[in-house]
């Protein structure tokens, strides 16, 4: 057995049980937040979802358009994260260039590019429901 601490921490992770386990999820799961603010356009998105937040609440006109305004906001947030994880592996495997490593990254970024058309797509059709 790896003697690596971050080993470690992952084998424990897998023997705890019941809210101990959710717990201690829920610290990685800030850590995650915390890492993908390093990222600068996770940042940018968390700055554009705090005004979209609070403005779909206001747009929607049912509890269907609002959870749609929401949805498409975190699915940007989402997709952002994980192909921040993606790169990050990447990265760690080395900084040699590879086609393998260079169309994961594309296709992180192609995911990125489709939520956030998906999002643009959900708010002009619920902005024309709304005022026009």
């Amino acid at each position: 057995m790896k003697s690596d601490t971050s080993y470690e921490a992952t084998d424990a992770q897998k023997r705890r049980n019941g809210l101990d386990r959710v717990w201690h999820a829920f610290g990685y799961s800030l850590e995650g937040l915390r890492a993908g603010w390093r990222e600068t356009a996770f940042r940018q998105e968390v700055v554009a979802s705090i005004v979209m937040l609070p403005l779909a609440f206001w747009i929607g006109q049912t509890w269907i358009e609002v959870a749609l305004l929401v949805g498409a906001v975190l699915i940007v947030l989402i997709v952002e994260l994980l192909n921040s994880g993606v790169e990050a592996a990447i990265d760690r495997i080395g900084p040699e260039w590879h086609e393998l490593s260079k169309r994961s990254k594309d296709m992180g970024s192609a995911a990125v590019l489709l939520s956030l058309v998906l999002c643009a797509g959900v708010w002009t059709a619920a902005l024309w429901a709304r005022f026009f």
